[in-house]
């Protein structure tokens, strides 16, 4: 019988579906349903109803337990879980959540926090009584198994302990805010979990807590719903895709399990580690119908315990197989996702001993049931996914949450029949976390004394405070044995002074530091063509913080302290007198003094000197005027350190205010650019927020502001920046309204569509004219290169060279540029894919045939390849001088350049390089970089001048993910320094 007659037979008759299981299921009695529990006839009848196929759905989800005490999540939502045209706001999910803690005894509901705008995280644990009221015991005991030192390593005591304990399973949904089934999926899994007397939904819940989180990302959960309400309303209508999702980030609230910025990333963690939980599973919907991609693909990530990787294994095909064997097609596991990157939020378990998992279903972008037409590489049979997903499908949210349903309850029966395996692992991967310095090492790493860092390095500890990783400082001076720095060379010794940084690795979570602060090394024949992140990640690099990876086990012996608070470490004054000095070595809160103390004098040297013992170096900052009981606390607050001086060095100077800013985003998108807006919150620093829209509303602009900022927006185009979206339909609003009341909070516009405009390019490019600072990079860099505000700038062809965000190693051109003020030789940067810039002194783009490189070859004649021909049978006429052109320098001009050629820049807006790629030896630092002589030694930061003002353009992305902060400070230097960027009118010249 064919699926579709037998889905019109068991349609015709509710309480043949009810009583009878379908014949793919009868085989499986491993979830058999308590015959004497009564069902909720009406919820059950409305679940097949949205179920669009039988095969579809499964005997554990195709109806409900009833209840007389219980109410179902109907109760709050006026209709089933996943029906159709229906989603509820974060509020009601937590309603009804309290709903069940208040008429179960299985249920318990927690706040663990609140996300950037003030909206409540919940987790919900649900269990048996008896275990939810020795939760906070069971707590203890785990919390032994995850640090073995408590219990001296000793195995025995770990076997008591593994006996007595049962393990918590944390579920989390609907982080990615058009994913949009998990939070009524998993009101409905909590009620099956509370009510449900079906054998093995007892044995779940009597032994082992399932902690959800329902709503990860509250703040873009409620946007969404109010957009999914607007399309509701408009029927026939274009609605407008989230433009945020979050206060800072949309996607890439994805990427946050490293830097650990995010709210929603910090409460996650910390619930999941309160809770000493075995387990952190993560529900996400972009795949049909069912992709567990725990296995996912190679390469797998070098810092994660072998054991993960065969617990990632057990578990996934367990639950392809489960719901194979249930009749539900669509379902596999391994797939093309490497599971390289640590930056998912699922990876937080996997890189602190847990087991991290995700799945991918198949959503709707709301909860509409849509003819669905699948691609070939998604409906096509291949050796991990012998049952295909089907081509063509009628979709609803309800085959969703019957998905999500369903392989829950599955990996849920499995895990707790199992519980005392997953909980020895679990001991045992803590354990060789700690034994991590006498197996695989290393034995920790090491942060070396140096003022000049202190800034970025509390930085850094604080991400790893986040991470939950122990710090500690040497009380003494420590001597410890390197290894050679190359093949062939002896180890050395390097003896680090007291007061250096050490993060141990005989600690529970040596795996995340190790996984952060290590290099990172993708090969260019990787069998893995396509990486679905970043390859490099080397935080030691990119907050250019040098970091010694220690292997000789001798500094574990040395003489140390816990460092609890890493603020502690700067925030000092010394000296004595009326003025205040402020080094600068590229710190990332330098820029915000000028906000903190409002009503004082500020000047930047641009010479070096020395100072009450200090060396101070060109773009530290003197500031006089600020009263006494602002110092103190201000300079702790901002990880800065000042000296009191008698009087001024007497070096060169110029005076700075407080630059006026304002970022410019488009409404294509606003991603990418919410970092740069979380960079410069987080350091202080305040700005106004304008759209393309507004620029190109605004005329004078300059009267206004200093700088602007126009971070990327990824991968956009000037067209689509100066278009907009297609205005062919019906506008598209983003803002506050009865029926969309979340809408509107950082920006809104009656119509998303439109874009800048020549008429905003128009006002951009008058506002660089007149003596504003225009910072753009990547995508915007394009634009800027595309639209003539960039004169003499180009992108660099990238040729075969391949790069997927990978640190690359970079060199400072002009040292004494502000841009570069407080850097050494140079500076770590995240490369997205190898862009680079070329440099010209003229507009017009070379047409002439070139038949010689000259520089890198000769013709065929007499001498050697270093020598000239001479023709023969004439005198001696000596050519004019080559001057070879470097990778990042323009051509020079000679007279046959310049001869009536009204292409050529006038001196003074010619661009300057800053910052270019080093060579192709020493280029890659971490991640994947393959024939990188296409891009070595080219321009990645480049000012360019237009009338009075500069355009900034970085080919590097600076602000990236909380991740990149040694380069944030080239954004801050040219915004403190912006009146310094032009160069000053100079007589013609033209050469």
């Amino acid at each position: 019988m064919n699926p579709r007659k037998l889905a019109l037979i068991l349609a015709a008759s509710a309480c043949f579906w009810g009583t009878t299981p379908l014949p793919s299921q009868e085989l499986n009695g491993n979830f058999a349903r308590d015959p004497a529990q009564a069902v909720d006839k009406q919820y059950s009848d409305q679940i097949r109803k949205y179920t669009t196929d039988p095969s579809f759905s499964s005997s554990l989800v195709d109806y409900l337990p009833a209840s007389k005490t219980v109410p179902t999540p109907a109760k709050v939502l006026g209709d089933v879980a996943g029906a159709p045209d229906m989603l509820p706001y974060a509020e009601d999910v937590y309603k009804y959540f309290r709903l069940l803690e208040s008429s179960s005894p299985r249920v318990k509901v927690f706040t663990i926090g609140h996300s950037e705008e003030g909206r409540e995280m919940i987790a919900a644990a649900i269990a048996d009584p008896e275990l939810l009221a020795g939760a906070k015991e069971n707590s203890a005991r785990l919390a032994k198994l995850a640090d073995p030192r408590t219990i001296a390593l000793n195995d025995d005591q770990a076997r008591a302990l593994l006996d007595q304990s049962y393990p918590v399973y944390y579920i989390t949904g609907t982080i990615h805010s058009p994913e949009t089934g998990a939070p009524t999926a998993l009101m409905e899994l909590a009620y099956r979990l509370a009510v449900d007397n079906a054998p093995y939904i007892k044995f779940i819940r009597s032994h082992m807590i399932v902690l959800i989180t329902p709503v990860v990302e509250v703040d873009g959960r409620d946007r969404m719903v109010d957009v999914y309400r607007w399309h509701k309303a408009h029927p026939g209508q274009d609605w407008p895709y989230p433009r945020y999702w979050g206060h800072y980030v949309a996607h890439d609230n994805n990427r946050d399990a490293m830097a650990m910025t995010l709210d929603l990333t910090r409460n996650v963690l910390d619930t999941y580690l309160d809770w000493h939980a075995q387990v952190l599973h993560d529900l996400h919907e972009s795949v049909p119908f069912l992709y567990d991609n725990t296995v996912g693909d190679g390469p797998y990530n070098a810092w994660v315990d072998p054991t993960l990787a065969d617990e990632w294994a057990e578990l996934g095909w367990n639950n392809v197989a489960q719901m194979t064997s249930l009749g539900m097609p669509g379902v596999f596991t391994h797939g093309d996702f490497d599971t390289w990157s640590p930056g998912y939020l699922m990876f937080l378990a996997g890189m602190h001993n847990g087991i991290s998992r995700l799945y991918e279903t198949f959503g709707n972008g709301g909860a509409d049931t849509e003819k669905r037409i699948l691609k070939p590489e998604q409906y096509s049979r291949t050796w991990y996914r012998q049952s295909p997903p089907l081509p063509i499908v009628t979709w609803s949210q309800r085959n969703n949450n019957n998905y999500e349903e369903t392989a829950l309850l599955t990996t849920l029966s499995y895990f707790s029949h199992n519980t005392h395996h997953f909980l020895e692992n679990y001991y045992s991967k803590s354990k060789r976390s700690i034994q991590k310095p006498s197996l695989e090492g290393p034995a920790a790493y090491v942060m070396p004394v140096d003022l000049a860092a202190t800034n970025r390095e509390i930085e850094l500890l604080k991400v790893l405070k986040r991470q939950h990783v122990e710090i500690q400082s040497l009380s003494a001076p420590a001597t410890c044995t390197l290894p050679p720095e190359k093949r062939g060379d002896k180890p050395g010794q390097e003896t680090f002074p007291t007061g250096s940084i050490v993060v141990r690795m005989d600690q529970p979570y040596s795996r995340v530091a190790d996984a952060l602060l290590d290099r990172q090394f993708w090969a260019a024949d990787d069998p893995q063509k396509h990486p679905y992140d970043d390859t490099g990640w080397s935080f030691s690099q990119l907050f250019n913080v040098r970091t010694v990876r220690v292997v000789d086990p001798a500094i574990l012996k040395s003489s140390m302290t816990p460092l609890d608070d890493p603020t502690t470490l700067a925030g000092k004054v010394s000296g004595s007198g009326t003025m205040l000095a402020v080094t600068n070595t590229g710190q990332v809160s330098l820029l915000s003094l000028l906000y903190k103390f409002k009503g004082a004098n500020f000047q930047v040297v641009e010479k070096p000197f020395d100072a009450d013992g200090k060396h101070f170096s060109p773009g530290s900052l003197l500031i006089t005027g600020v009263q006494d009981d602002q110092v103190a606390d201000t300079l702790h607050g901002l990880s800065l350190d000042a000296s009191r001086l008698n009087a001024s060095p007497g070096v060169p100077a110029h005076p700075v205010t407080a630059p006026r800013i304002a970022f410019m985003h488009t409404w294509l998108a606003t991603q990418t650019e919410g970092w740069w807006r979380y960079a410069f919150d987080t350091a202080g620093v305040p700005f106004a927020y304008l759209s393309t829209q507004t620029v190109a509303q605004e005329e004078d602009l300059r009267a206004k502001y200093d700088v602007i900022v126009f971070a990327p927006v990824y991968h956009a185009s000037m067209l689509e920046i100066l278009n907009g979206i297609p205005a062919w339909n019906n506008a598209m609003p983003w803002q506050k309204s009865e029926l969309t009341p979340n809408l509107g909070v950082l920006d809104s516009t009656p119509d998303i569509r439109p874009g800048l405009g020549y008429e905003g390019l128009a006002h951009l490019k008058k506002f660089v004219e007149q003596g504003g600072l225009l910072i753009t990079c990547e995508d915007t860099a394009q634009f800027a290169i595309d639209t003539g505000l960039a004169p003499g700038v180009s992108v660099a062809p990238l040729g075969d060279a391949r790069v997927v965000g990978s640190v690359l190693n970079t060199t400072f051109v002009a040292r004494d540029n502000p841009v570069a003020f407080g850097y050494g030789a140079g500076v770590p940067v995240m490369s997205a894919n190898g862009m680079a810039f070329n440099v010209s002194n003229t507009l017009a783009r070379s047409t002439a045939r070139l038949l010689m490189d000259p520089y890198a070859e000769r013709p065929t004649g007499r001498g050697s390849v270093d020598d000239s021909d001479q023709p023969q049978g004439r005198k001696i006429t000596q050519p004019e001088p080559l001057v070879k052109q470097q990778p990042w320098e323009p051509k020079q001009l000679d007279e046959e350049d310049i001869r009536n050629n009204p292409f050529i820049i006038p001196v003074q807006y010619r661009p300057d390089v800053i910052l270019r790629f080093s060579d192709a030896k020493t280029l890659l630092l971490s991640g994947l970089l393959d024939k990188a002589s296409s891009i070595a030694e080219h321009a990645v930061v480049v000012d360019a001048h237009l009338g009075q003002g500069n355009v900034l353009l970085f080919a590097n992305n600076p602000v990236y993910r909380g991740e990149t902060i040694g380069t944030y400070a080239l954004v801050f230097n040219a915004i403190l320094n912006y009146q310094q960027l032009a160069h000053q009118p100079t007589t013609p010249e033209k050469h």
